[in-house]
């Protein structure tokens, strides 16, 4: 009776658990979170795999949230998510800003070179060479140590090892982890000489977290314990002597590399055109969906700018000086500032002053604010053709102010201004690509994850060329309709 009490107490607790919030950037980043080649709907990786077994052993579901590496930190220290898993290395540096958990994965660095090359395989060896490697890594630090080595510092690591096959670089200094599915697949690239240092990967939470922080290591610790984490690993062909001493687990079991042969089958090179178009068939769902969320932003984006921008300009046209002031002083500072900057700044600083905002509405405002100081520009200038004389003669009219600007000077600067919109719109179009730093996958990330993910930049490129210039298209129809509108209704005006 004790026992069914205590099970009837704890399943109303376990059900209403809240979601174990987790971060990672699955847009290029095999093997740890990524979307299955096989099936881009699926997430799946190393990592992934540790996560979902933290949170079964936690009684808690999962709530995955995708953001671009450079967001994660500034996400989790935001609230946004509850700890982070992606490779995070544990440094002094970075434990200055965020809680670690204890060590998941330990790895050593390692250096990739053409096939044909020969001698490049030490530290010492890259001396006075061009080295790719991650931005803001262990190995761009140890690289740092030899003021010789020319530098080249990537935010995707599928860009470093395609830069390294096209010869403009000399070595890769990255991961072992990285080095593994990255360089050591691909038949013009090979490893070379021994593993170079060691590298811990923590899981990452917001500083005073400790309480996840403990229970997350107690996860851990059953997993390392009971041969979970093995398991894991060894799917991955992962499982490594470093691994070994790290967990204590010495044993040897005979466990088949399911997903690394997953992975190598998924992303083998298609034969022939009818494979290869079968596979860009397979992308249209997520050409589809980024493509609709580009748009949805886009528009949203581009009516925010146009109300604002006309407001702004007859603000500085017909307003007081003062309020005119204010106008001319927004324009020129959201002008003076890039656009990256201004979205990062209201999805991540403002949450200071207690304004938090979702992701679509802080780049709807990040783009549309930005473009209305342009707006407000080019309806200045149509203001500016319209002749003063003629709201004088609507005032004699006996129009008011107010209706002589709608009814007569507004109508006559919109008509103006309408292709230089067109191209504005099409513009922000293309600029809401750097939404994407604040967890929205529009188009541009989709193409990332595709084009890194088969190692095809060229044919991925063209489909989501063509998606955009389809978006674009319409619009430009539109703008053509309105002139040519507005140009019969000037003629019939004249021959009045």
């Amino acid at each position: 009776m004790a026992l069914l009490l205590a099970l009837v107490m704890f399943l109303p607790v376990a059900s209403h658990a809240a979601p174990l919030r987790w971060a990672s950037d699955a847009e290029a980043n095999v093997p740890f979170v990524f979307h299955d080649p096989a099936d881009q709907s699926r997430l799946t990786g190393y990592e992934y795999e540790i996560a979902q077994a933290i949170a079964r052993r936690l009684g808690r579901q999962t709530q995955f949230v995708q953001n671009d590496w450079d967001g994660l930190i500034p996400g989790l220290q935001r609230g946004l998510y509850d700890m982070v898993i992606d490779g995070i290395e544990i440094t002094p540096e970075h434990e200055q800003g965020v809680l670690f958990s204890r060590p998941y994965y330990m790895t050593t660095e390692r250096i990739t070179v053409r096939r044909d090359q020969q001698g490049l395989d030490t530290l010492a060896a890259l001396h006075g060479h061009v080295v790719g490697t991650l931005k803001d890594t262990t190995a761009e630090r140890m690289l740092q140590a030899d003021p010789s080595i020319r530098i080249r510092a990537y935010e995707e690591e599928t860009n470093a090892y395609t830069d390294l096959k096209n010869g403009r670089l000399d070595a890769v200094l990255l991961d072992g982890t990285i080095a593994l599915y990255y360089g050591s697949p691909d038949p013009d690239l090979k490893l070379a000489g021994a593993p170079i240092g060691q590298v811990a990967y923590g899981v990452a939470f917001a500083q005073g977290n400790s309480v996840l922080r403990d229970q997350v290591n107690a996860a851990l610790d059953g997993m390392m314990r009971d041969g979970e984490l093995h398991r894991i690993l060894a799917r991955w062909k992962l499982w490594t002597p470093a691994m070994a001493a790290l967990t204590g687990d010495a044993s040897t079991p005979e466990i088949a590399p399911e997903a690394w042969d997953h992975y190598r089958a998924a992303t083998a090179p298609t034969a022939g055109w009818g494979a290869r178009f079968d596979r860009y068939v397979s992308f249209l769902p997520l050409l589809l969906h980024g493509a609709l969320l580009t748009f949805a932003v886009s528009a949203c984006a581009m009516v925010l700018a146009v109300g604002l921008g006309l407001a702004l300009a007859l603000m500085r046209r017909y307003g007081p000086r003062w309020l005119g002031a204010l106008a001319t002083l927004y324009v020129e500072i959201v002008r003076g500032t890039p656009l990256l900057i201004q979205i990062l700044f209201i999805f991540y600083a403002l949450p200071g002053i207690g304004l938090r905002l979702s992701p679509f509405v802080a780049g709807v405002l990040a783009l549309g604010m930005n473009y209305a100081a342009y707006e407000a520009e080019n309806y200045r200038a149509g203001l500016q053709s319209v002749a003063r004389g003629q709201i004088e003669a609507a005032i004699a009219l006996n129009m008011t102010h107010f209706q002589a600007l709608r009814f007569v000077v507004v109508p006559q600067a919109v008509r103006m201004v309408i292709p230089v919109m067109t191209n504005d719109f099409i513009s922000l179009l293309k600029d809401s690509s750097l939404v994407s730093v604040i967890t929205l996958t529009e188009l541009s990330q989709t193409y990332v994850r595709l084009s890194s993910t088969y190692y095809d930049y060229f044919g991925t490129g063209l489909l989501i060329g063509v998606a955009y210039l389809l978006l674009g298209l319409p619009f430009v129809r539109l703008a053509r309709l309105a002139e040519a509108r507005f140009h019969t209704g000037r003629q019939r005006q004249g021959h009045i």
